[in-house]
């Protein structure tokens, strides 16, 4: 066995000829490994350091598809079968039940018993409850599921009346206030510092804030958010409480790391102390929901705050082909801000696919029947129904395309619904056939039934399963699959097992519950790209990628276009092999064709040219070991060329002169007339905007305009004080000046 940290012998066989599964696929019912080493088997390069790296603080940067949850499973997992890791010491923690029903399924599957994968609001609860006797005393308040009504009879108590969309809004403030450890009073603030667009007047919701923690109180009620924020006051105010946290746990793994929000952070930093035996994993390209207050600041600063820290970069895709991987990283190369310098490039393991199709509708119920019409010809063609998806930036999309799937004769799913096991006739489903286990021998339904599937296809059709589905949409087809699902997991088990019993199956179900690790519902599923995070599918249909929906209308500033941009990336990537992406000229028939794809779209579909983005430093993968603890890290400088005088070739060092990029005494052909233009224009702009002529351009920068005489936003942009948020702002303007027009006047041969 090798030592900790080194990694097993490895022949290069077991992952570059064919040895390494697809990052997310596994069998369903696989054999545990029978030794630590065996764990390792399949594994690359980088997933093999990750896996043995079980000392001092780790970060995985880690690239959609590239196998990151393979990653850190097979690394709890062989700490754990190495008998280095004791499994109860270990916390794991992610965002969502789904992944950590997943990640405790893949444990369970890899024979590492007794670990701890939870939310980070999970085992937060689980601390809660435990302590709070000792801590506090008496019972702990009652947690509410929904916010929603108390934030209401808040606004109410204050003589404030919040339509629907006002009270989600407002209720979404006070979330990202106490994610943030915001309180009432300095919420305006806040909110203006972080360029939030408040849906009331900040004053205004921060007196319904206010209302809403002394409603909570007067009803000895908590929220989720105050889970984590009594947690951290516990641990902080109790150290030997804290202490007590630390003793249980002694391993920490973070998924999703770009995603967590100061509050998170502050949790995790109470339960390590001053320990630093920590892994994290997070891709800053996947950010999409700074909205909720997270942030990748912390994924992006962990070899700040942790010197010694091992980084292993994972950009072998398994899951995308050459063709999608190559729109994904498109997408990124056009990316502006501190998550794009650290964006990942993709290199696709997978066979040569179809090129991505790019399609433009008159309207958008157009747009819906023709994916209907395509995922009609697939299904037709032999692609499983649950292996597509339809993919749109908001729910309100959903309905057209349920119609459409719906007058095709297509099963499909809604994601973010009700969880499976959650679902009423699942849970019907299941006490039935519990009973079936027990006491199956006097139930005549099962007097035929020889094997397993044929029982629970007996038993599951008194609850309203048939062979075939029934016609149309709606409750009864979603009940329908539901138990679907429930009679191909039998088939799979029995084909894995062939001995199993109901009783086995009863306890599968149990376990899968318990996980959440929900059976496949055969049905193309309907999702919004939020929603689609962390999932795939083999063909993937984006739609309405149009301006006014990605980017989302109100997404103004920098930051909000650049996180829409990853949110279509995250909606790229969701795709295995086929994707389709389209988008509609107008709303409905008849109406006016104003829209116009979207502008990430740009350079990335046939006949367009890219805007201008720039390359990241995030680059290829591998391991970088971190310096001894103690040691300062000292940034690279980046090498530059010195500037040179484009006229007489001297070296130029003045601010002003490089801007110009000439000597100030060698000649100018600066043409006079656009120079005048474009003050005349930058007067306007600035009188706008109320502020000082300099601010939108400097006369130096306008100076260098006006002798480069620049034709494409490439080249503008080349032009030292033009930067990208100028460019984007001004940048129209500028052009159309420089060739001569009115601005706002449209060149005919454009």
């Amino acid at each position: 066995m090798p030592a900790c940290g080194q990694p097993a012998r490895q022949s290069r066989a077991t992952w570059q000829h064919g040895g390494v599964t697809a990052a997310t696929h596994s069998t369903l019912f696989p054999q545990a490994p029978d030794s630590a080493d065996a764990v390792l088997e399949g594994l690359d390069p980088e997933q093999r350091a990750v896996a043995t790296a079980l000392h001092g603080p780790v970060c995985v940067l880690a690239g959609a598809g590239t196998g990151k949850t393979r990653a850190i499973t097979h690394r709890i997992a062989y700490g754990v079968r190495a008998g280095i890791l004791q499994p109860s010491s270990v916390l794991a923690v992610t965002f969502t039940n789904r992944a950590a029903g997943e990640m405790r399924g893949r444990l369970r599957q890899l024979g590492a018993h007794g670990v701890q994968a939870r939310t980070f609001h999970s085992a937060a609860l689980r601390q809660l409850q435990y302590f709070w006797p000792k801590a506090i005393g008496g019972g702990m308040p009652r947690l509410v599921d929904r916010k929603i009504q108390l934030v209401a009879d808040a606004a109410a108590s204050l003589g404030t009346r919040l339509d629907r969309g006002e009270l989600r809004d407002v209720t979404a403030e006070i979330e990202w206030s106490k994610v943030t450890q915001t309180i009432p009073a300095d919420y305006p603030y806040a909110a203006a510092k972080a360029g939030r667009e408040a849906p009331r007047d900040p004053a205004e919701i921060a007196h319904i804030y206010a209302a809403y923690e002394d409603l909570k109180r007067d009803r000895a009620v908590i929220d989720f958010e105050d889970v984590l924020l009594l947690t951290v006051a516990i641990l902080q105010d109790r150290h030997d409480i804290a202490d007590q946290v630390r003793a249980q746990y002694q391993h920490f793994v973070v998924d999703e790391y770009q995603d967590v929000s100061p509050l998170q952070q502050r949790l995790l930093e109470l339960w390590l102390g001053d320990r630093d035996n920590l892994c994290v994993v997070g891709d800053a390209s996947q950010t999409i929901y700074s909205f909720t207050g997270a942030t990748p600041d912390h994924l992006l600063d962990f070899r700040t705050r942790h010197p010694g820290a091992t980084v292993v970069k994972l950009v072998r895709d398994y899951r995308s082909t050459p063709q999608v991987v190559h729109l994904a990283n498109g997408l990124l190369a056009q990316a502006h801000g501190r998550a794009a310098d650290h964006r990942l490039e993709l290199v696709s393991q997978r066979a040569p696919g179809p090129e991505p199709v790019h399609t433009e509708y008159t309207d958008e119920p157009a747009e819906a029947e023709g994916a209907a019409r395509r995922i009609r010809e697939l299904i037709d063609a032999g692609v499983p129904a649950a292996e597509i998806a339809v993919l749109f930036r908001t729910n309100a999309q959903s309905e057209i395309y349920e119609q459409a799937l719906a007058d095709a004769g297509v099963p499909y799913q809604l994601r973010g619904a009700e969880r499976f096991f959650d679902r009423p006739e699942v849970r019907k489903a299941g006490i039935a056939l519990r009973g079936a286990a027990r006491f199956g021998g006097n139930d005549s339904l099962l007097d035929d039934a020889v094997d397993l599937p044929s029982q629970v296809r007996a038993v599951l059709s008194g609850e309203g399963w048939t062979t075939q589905p029934p016609a149309g949409s709606g409750a009864v087809r979603e009940r329908w699959e539901s138990l679907a699902a429930l009679v191909n997991l039998a088939q799979d088990l029995a084909a894995a097992r062939p001995g199993a019993t109901l009783a086995d199956f009863v306890a599968e179900l149990d376990e899968r519950a318990n996980a959440q690790h929900a059976p496949t519902v055969q049905g193309v599923t309907l999702a919004s790209l939020h929603a689609a995070k962390g999932l795939e599918w083999d063909v993937v249909f984006l739609v309405g990628v149009a301006e006014g929906m990605l980017p989302i209308t109100y997404a103004r500033t920098d930051d909000q276009i650049e996180e829409e941009r990853r949110l279509l990336y995250v909606g790229v990537t969701r795709a295995r092999e086929r994707l389709h992406v389209s988008w509609a000229l107008s709303r409905s028939p008849g109406g006016r064709p104003n829209r116009r794809p979207s502008r990430f779209l740009d350079g990335l579909r046939p006949g367009t040219t890219a805007t201008v983005g720039h390359r990241g430093t995030g680059g290829t993968g591998g391991v970088e070991q971190g310096t001894a603890a103690g040691t300062a890290v000292t940034p690279r400088r980046a090498t530059r060329t010195p500037a040179r005088c484009r006229v007489c070739g001297r070296t130029l060092t003045e601010a002003g002169e490089m801007k110009l990029m000439r000597c100030e005494d060698c000649p100018s052909d600066m043409d006079e007339g656009l120079y005048e233009r474009l003050r005349e224009w930058r007067s306007v702009q600035a009188t706008c905007s109320g502020q000082p002529d300099f601010c939108v351009f400097t006369d130096r920068t306008l100076m260098a305009i006006a002798e480069a005489r620049p034709e494409s936003p490439a080249e503008l942009s080349r032009i030292p004080g033009v930067l990208s948020r100028k460019l984007r702002s001004y940048g129209t303007d500028v052009l159309a000046i420089c060739a001569g027009h009115d601005v706002g006047e449209v060149d005919e041969n454009d």
